[in-house]
């Protein structure tokens, strides 16, 4: 048949054939665009497992273990990839005696990465590690007080001193730690083992090696996902994590393609990446804010020259020069995405350099000859001349600069005094060495603001840098945490934020978004809550993925 059909071509003419050809190279091609579109519209495309995430930072990770760090983002990152909250590996959680005592009954099949079982035995060591003094885990004052008994293997009861109504966020986000891998280490010592860099973890990945230059800086972070993950094993089959020392460096790989994700660059540095990007902008409830301190400063005590303050800082400009408008303005205590925030109260917020200058002049504060406002007091004089610390970040440095300029305006001078985050931890916050600092407050996705605004937490390790101290305020924030009845405290909230709006504790400046910047071939990115702090963003990463294949319907 073959050949007959082979005669009958060879007999056609030159342009029989050349029609014939044409004709066949189109019924061919019918062919195939029908197999496309029926394979197309019986196949669906879903994530392949494959593909490796290459993710910069800037910074050095120092101690991975969820109960012991500090400050350090990149500990934090590291943690949650490393490590579930309480809340995956949780059946239920319920509460008795209006939030006095809790009951968490864990799932039954949760290991360990190194195969293990996690049970309430963990749960109990971890709780009892962070209590003990010697261990210094700046989670002490969340758990201070919290007794925990084991009930079963799986089964712990919490009782607390007194009732707390948002107990369950405390238990759904903490991260528990093995007992079988630290357990016969003295609590004061724990610090110093090796599982705190190459950790045994239930999170979605677990850690595989590093690479160190010979000054002992750590350049690469491998991990590989966690066989024994509570959830669906993740799509991406390898994270590479690159550590660097600046973001000029980060963003200078990210064109060239060698690494493939970023994370907390600003809105200035976006204009520096040269190739295509995706930018996720989370929205974290934190603020930023210029915290007094009324004690070290006489001038500060003073609450008119606050408000001189606080009228001579321009929020728009910085908003608009620094963050691209790309952010908001924060007004108060609580951020807009928590309940209870009541934008009302801050109507009168305005920029007027006019009435700034009319409130220090009418209350007794005039331009001296070096151009600094001055007023008697006792036998000298005292001058509106401020330090404020600032943290060694460049948003930070940018903003005091437009505050600084426009306080020179009204005759105000302002001394930034930068220095490096860790180094404001360790020397500035501790002691409350400063006049003014810079800083930002990392809120819960709930209305608990005790730690940041009662005077029982003005010192360290408390986290009220304003050293804040109001007994109205302390009264409200300790009736908030106990009250179930939702009416109730949402009318001690609402005074709340206006008493400490009234008294200007601090100059409340943006709540920023966090960029994530990945790139275009990142699939499945989502957060499945509202994140709190950046290292949420990675709360869903197992729906992650890079590649995809196509199946039947």
């Amino acid at each position: 048949m073959f050949s007959h059909i082979q005669g009958t071509i060879a007999s056609l003419s030159s342009k029989e054939k050349s029609v014939f050809y044409a004709a066949l190279s189109f019924l061919i091609l019918s062919l195939i665009l029908v197999l496309i579109n029926s394979i197309y519209k019986n196949t669906t495309l879903v994530p392949k497992i494959g593909g490796e995430l290459i993710e910069g930072f800037i910074g050095q990770p120092s101690i991975v273990n969820p109960i012991l760090i500090t400050t350090n983002d990149i500990d934090r990152d590291l943690s949650a990839l490393l490590f579930a909250n309480l809340d995956a590996l949780t059946e239920k959680i319920e509460s008795k005696d209006h939030g006095q005592t809790w009951t968490l009954t864990l799932k039954k099949s949760v290991k360990w990465s190194d195969g293990e079982p996690l049970t309430a035995s963990d749960v109990i060591y971890t709780l009892n590690t962070i209590q003990d003094t010697n261990t210094r885990s700046p989670l002490l004052i969340t758990w201070q007080g919290v007794v925990a008994e084991k009930l079963s293997d799986y089964e712990i009861k919490f009782t607390l001193k007194a009732p707390y109504v948002f107990f369950n966020d405390n238990i759904k986000s903490l991260k528990i730690i093995p007992k079988h891998i630290f357990n016969a280490i003295p609590n004061e010592n724990i610090r110093l083992s090796n599982y705190n860099l190459e950790p045994i973890g239930n999170g979605p990945y677990i850690f595989k090696s590093s690479t160190k230059r010979k000054d002992g800086f750590i350049t690469d972070y491998y991990l590989s996902p966690n066989p024994n993950y509570i959830k669906n094993k993740p799509y991406i089959e390898k994270l590479h994590l690159k550590f660097f020392e600046n973001s000029s460096e980060i963003i200078k790989n990210f064109n060239k393609l060698e690494i493939t994700s970023v994370g907390g660059l600003n809105y200035q540095e976006l204009d520096n990446i040269t190739t295509n990007y995706q930018a996720h902008n989370l929205s974290i409830p934190r603020y930023y804010a210029l915290f007094f301190n009324q004690s070290v400063n006489i001038a500060l005590k003073e609450l008119n020259v606050r408000k001189a303050l606080n009228l001579a800082t321009n929020k728009n400009k910085i908003i608009q020069d620094i963050f691209h408008d790309e952010t908001e303005i924060s007004q108060g205590p609580l951020t807009k995405s928590i309940d209870s925030f009541d934008e009302s109260i801050y109507t009168t917020e305005i920029f007027s350099l006019e009435k700034a200058q009319e409130i220090l002049e009418n209350n007794g504060w005039k331009i001296g000859s070096d151009g600094i406002r001055e007023k008697q007091y006792g036998r000298g004089k005292l001058k509106l001349d401020f330090e404020i610390v600032v943290p060694q970040i460049k948003f930070l440095i940018d903003t005091v600069d437009i505050i600084k300029n426009d306080w020179a305006k009204i005759g105000v001078k302002l001394l930034p005094i930068i220095i490096t985050p860790q180094e404001i931890n360790d020397r500035v916050i501790k002691t409350r060495n400063y006049q003014i600092i810079i800083f930002g407050n990392i809120l819960k996705n709930n209305p608990d603001i005790f730690a940041f605004w009662h005077s029982s937490e003005r010192f360290y390790p408390g986290l009220n840098l304003a050293v804040y101290e109001n007994k109205t305020v302390d009264k409200l924030l300790e009736n908030i945490r106990k009250d179930d009845d939702i009416e109730s405290r949402h009318k001690n909230l609402l005074k709340l934020q206006s008493t400490i709006y009234s008294d200007i504790p601090a100059i409340f400046l943006f709540s920023p978004r966090y960029l994530y910047i990945t790139s275009k071939n990142l699939s499945g990115f989502s957060t499945t809550t509202t994140p709190t702090t950046p290292s949420d963003r990675f709360t869903a990463i197992e729906n992650w993925y890079l590649k995809t294949q196509r199946i039947f319907k």
